[in-house]
């Protein structure tokens, strides 16, 4: 049996800058990877596995250096989370993975 806790948090000034930045780098890195993920799919009909998404994260924070403040393993989650809505929509379970959108209250992150 799995169980799932819910925590209310009341973060000072500086855990919410931290939590907003997460928010905002996980959401970034699931978009990246998925706008990559459909244009290589479209153009040369390949796909991207969470694999090559986890090695080509290392040079994605090379070349965005702001990835680096917030926690790696909420970024290699957001590339699993990807990952798993892909082989849920292959296996019929869901709709085509979309676009994470800054305007929705439903912010989360696992780390």
């Amino acid at each position: 049996m799995e169980k799932a806790f819910k925590y209310r948090m009341y973060p000072n000034r500086e855990q919410r800058i931290l939590l907003a930045k997460t928010f905002g780098c996980t959401r970034f890195v699931y978009n990246h990877y998925l706008a990559k993920r459909r244009d290589a799919y479209e153009k040369d009909g390949i796909t991207f596995s969470y694999s090559a998404c986890a090695k080509d994260l290392v040079s994605l924070k090379k070349e965005y250096e702001w990835l680096k403040e917030v926690d790696s393993v909420a970024l290699q989650s957001s590339v699993k989370n990807l990952d798993t809505a892909y082989i849920n929509f292959f296996r019929k379970k869901a709709e085509y993975p979309r676009f994470k959108s800054k305007k929705t209250h439903r912010y989360s992150y696992t780390t």
